[in-house]
């Protein structure tokens, strides 16, 4: 019977989603209905508690403050309204519920949770990809300094002419 019910379970989840942990920070794309309307609406924070584990209504619950106002929602992993559900940053964490994270404060917590690379999976880039974005970012970065550069140099040239006449 336990095995027909775990099979059932599995049966009735809808998609997949990253291999989450209490710990983690994570992007939720939540759809919204307002009137006639419809829009997505992210929510990114940290997850506190995951409850539910084999069953198909698997919740997660997902923290974040807010203009120094904590807000947290539990969320139904496999629920329609959830497009996706996207991995930002993993640590390691001690314990399964971070219940305590409500009272503590976020310069403490950055020393409790120890930050991990994000594994190759389920929603989640491997490494090479993550290593040429950040390159492409740099080189971005490099190309809009050497503009600056450029530019400065030219105004300097000017300022000299003119102080020069």
């Amino acid at each position: 019977m336990h095995k027909d019910l775990i099979a059932f379970n599995m049966a009735r989840r809808t998609k997949d989603i990253p291999e989450l942990h209490s710990g983690d920070v994570v992007k939720i794309h939540r759809k919204i209905v307002e009137g006639g309307k419809e829009r997505t609406q992210v929510f990114q924070g940290m997850v506190i508690a995951m409850r539910g584990g084999q069953s198909s209504s698997q919740t997660v619950t997902v923290r974040k403050v807010s203009f120094g106002i904590g807000v947290e929602i539990v969320v139904p992993i496999h629920s329609p309204n959830i497009e996706k559900i996207e991995v930002v940053k993993s640590t390691r964490s001690r314990r399964a519920k971070l219940y305590y994270v409500r009272d503590k404060s976020a310069k403490l917590l950055r020393r409790k949770l120890k930050e991990v690379g994000l594994k190759v999976g389920k929603g989640r880039k491997p490494e090479d990809e993550l290593v040429a974005e950040i390159a492409e970012a740099e080189v971005i970065e490099v190309q809009e300094t050497v503009e600056s550069d450029a530019v400065e140099a030219v105004v300097e040239e000017k300022v000299i002419e003119k102080a020069g006449k």
